[in-house]
């Protein structure tokens, strides 16, 4: 359910990309260079009395035909690069850590992860499984947020039979409020109950900000693709209208 909510999320961005992507190549390839030989036999000197913003969006035409092939093999090899690099163990963790650190995703990473492990080892624990034994579970299931090293260190502490909210701690990833509720659930005696509550509050944390978040960026990716769209424009206009204006004034 939250990944499906992250999921739903991502969409609408990916969506207007893709499309402000495919309309800036359209752009690039068809529209731009038709201007370019309009403004060869109607510009005395060519493309060095183009001004400044028209000159970048023709060079960036030029460059974008010239090498459209080896950008598409280029963008090909990067995602098979990155599908390998992915699929490996170590390349996963750096993945998912990079993940967190994706401003407005990152804190909805953040939550459903932290959500996620909470429900995880509260549920098996529960259950009536020891706690040694769903501590690998969570491992697999929450690696973007909990190193592995902590997962030991609060197997270590529960052998020894000392706190676990220390190795959670020491793992800069759990939010103070996580930290004191697990040190209270183990106080009392209820830390299966407390990291169930923790998953209730951070799954509802993860609705509030999936809603903010689309609520965000619908305005924002709108304003991307009238910017990026606009400047296009506004470049192969500029010289039309100097043109206009220099025949109004003769």
């Amino acid at each position: 359910k939250l990944k499906n909510k992250i999921i739903a999320a991502m969409v609408y961005p990916i969506i207007v990309m893709v499309i402000a992507v495919l309309i800036m190549v359209f752009l690039m390839l068809v529209i731009v260079p038709k201007f370019e030989k309009i403004f060869d036999d109607m510009i005395p000197g060519g493309r060095s009395k183009l001004p400044m913003l028209t000159q970048f969006v023709i060079g960036i035409s030029r460059n974008v035909g010239a090498y459209f092939p080896h950008i598409l093999v280029g963008l090909a090899l990067l995602f098979i690069v990155w599908k390998i690099f992915q699929a490996s163990p170590g390349g996963k963790i750096i993945i998912d850590r990079m993940k967190l650190k994706i401003p407005l995703f990152g804190d909805v990473q953040l939550k459903s992860a932290i959500s996620r492990f909470s429900r995880t080892l509260g549920t098996l624990v529960t259950s009536g499984v020891p706690i040694l034994q769903p501590l690998n579970f969570p491992r697999k299931m929450a690696v973007n947020i909990i190193p592995p090293d902590s997962i030991k260190k609060v197997s270590d502490s529960v052998k020894e039979g000392a706190n676990n909210y220390p190795p959670l701690e020491s793992s800069n990833v759990f939010p103070p409020m996580v930290i004191s509720m697990v040190d209270v659930g183990e106080e009392t005696g209820q830390l299966p109950e407390m990291l169930l509550k923790i998953a209730d509050v951070y799954e509802d944390e993860v609705d509030n900000s999936v809603s903010a978040l689309t609520s965000m960026l619908e305005p924002l990716m709108i304003v991307f693709l009238a910017v990026v769209v606009g400047t296009i424009v506004m470049a192969l206009f500029l010289p039309l209208i100097s043109v206009i204006q220099n025949l109004n004034g003769s």
